[in-house]
């Protein structure tokens, strides 16, 4: 019985300690499209996305739902070259 509980105490430390980073993270990231400035190229041709296209894509990853539901933006985060963009720079689409 002892060991049972010691086990369910590790794993309940485990969520809190992933849990507790995961919205540390998510805090950290300031929702800005305009951040995705450096990608304007890329998207509106079908050029290779500069290093710091993918870097600021990577950084806005968690907004990349807000933008997608965002009528304003929606059309450019939706198109064939955004899709491309972030593949090639691997980040994995939302599914929102």
């Amino acid at each position: 019985m002892k060991r049972v509980s010691f086990v369910a105490l590790c794993v309940v430390a485990l969520a809190v300690v992933l849990f507790s980073g995961e919205s540390r993270t998510a805090e950290a990231v300031t929702c800005n499209p305009a951040e995705l400035s450096p990608c304007i190229p890329a998207l509106e041709s079908s050029s290779a996305p500069s290093r710091d296209c993918c870097s600021k894509l990577k950084a806005q990853q968690p907004c990349l739902c807000g933008y997608i539901k965002n009528p304003s933006l929606k059309q450019y985060v939706n198109s064939p070259n955004a899709k491309k963009v972030a593949s090639t720079c691997g980040v994995p689409y939302p599914k929102c």
